[in-house]
């Protein structure tokens, strides 16, 4: 059976602001129903991705072609077909829950018949039905995103663009946004999802894109970017007199890498058992033992130094 032609493909993509590069040469695509997700720390490319993505930005070098189609020459017909969540609110504070997406669907040339068809369900998808005749200004962050992803289904799109939609959001809010994004990728929709959370991606992404200084620096499924980059096995040591056992020759030949981060020691290693022996003539150090995940390897690729906006 022969591949099924990616929903959307990004080539070469370059852009820059003055002499500063900020996507460097980047290439993906979407398969159709798949979730791929971008993760890199802050100034790493994600937003201004998406905005070329969208049709926002005109990259400087390179194509875009999605649902066989070409930006930027057929810009409004591939709108038609997107679903877009940004980082920041965008509902209109003077029209009611259901009102935000009636003038919405007129966007896109939807008739009032069928929008007001399509109202409840949507409503009901965002746990909002409650909340129709409601503002948004009397709703929770975690009600306005849903609001905001039930907006963004309004035209029923083949591919969301999301640009941390979650940001803010308390666990609750955000767990409950997730399972909204499950159902999505259960009805064959595809999604590119930009988040700073690594446990969001790895719920929700089938792939991953790792971005750093606009440069793709790593590509695959979750559990095979870890598999690939980062030893199985990590123990991390906090507490009195931690940070000196960083320096320890007796327990550093037990890890394959040693890296402090504040006032924690992080063991990485293949066979975690010699080192948690060790490590218990330290009654007053506590310990953690755990499995390798995505933190693991965002921090290794991109470094643990905080890097602000900007």
């Amino acid at each position: 059976m022969p591949d099924t032609p990616p929903l959307f493909e990004a080539s070469h993509l370059t852009k820059r602001y003055g002499q500063a590069v900020v996507v460097d040469d980047l290439s993906f695509h979407i398969a159709p129903g798949e979730c791929l997700g971008v993760i890199g720390p802050n100034g790493a490319g994600k937003t201004t991705t998406i905005r070329m993505c969208l049709g926002l930005s005109v990259p400087d070098e390179g194509s875009i072609g999605a649902l066989g189609l070409s930006m930027p020459a057929d810009a409004m017909a591939i709108k038609a077909q997107l679903g877009v969540v940004s980082q920041f609110d965008t509902l209109d504070p003077d029209f009611t829950c259901a009102e935000n997406l009636m003038v919405y669907g007129r966007y896109f040339g939807l008739r009032s018949a069928v929008i007001r068809e399509r109202i409840p369900r949507l409503l009901e998808f965002a746990a909002l039905s409650h909340k129709a005749d409601v503002k948004p200004g009397e709703l929770s962050g975690g009600m306005r995103r849903r609001l905001s992803l039930a907006r963004a289904l309004v035209n029923d799109p083949r591919l969301l663009m999301l640009d941390e939609p979650t940001t803010g959001l308390d666990p609750q809010a955000r767990h409950l946004m997730w399972e909204r994004l499950q159902v999505l990728l259960q009805q064959g929709k595809s999604i590119l999802l930009t988040t700073h959370f690594m446990d969001e991606a790895e719920r929700l992404c089938s792939r991953l894109l790792v971005l750093d200084h606009g440069r793709k620096i790593a590509e695959g499924t979750p559990r095979d970017l870890i598999a690939r980059h980062l030893e199985p096995d990590v123990v991390e040591a906090y507490g009195n007199g931690a940070l000196q056992l960083a320096q320890a020759p007796a327990l550093t030949a037990l890890a394959r890498r040693v890296e402090v981060s504040g006032e924690t020691v992080f063991f990485y290693t293949q066979d975690a058992r010699p080192l948690l022996d060790a490590l218990a003539a330290h009654p007053r150090l506590r310990t953690l033992h755990r499995p390798a995940n995505l933190e693991d390897l965002f921090l290794k690729m991109t470094g643990r130094q905080i890097r602000e906006e900007g």
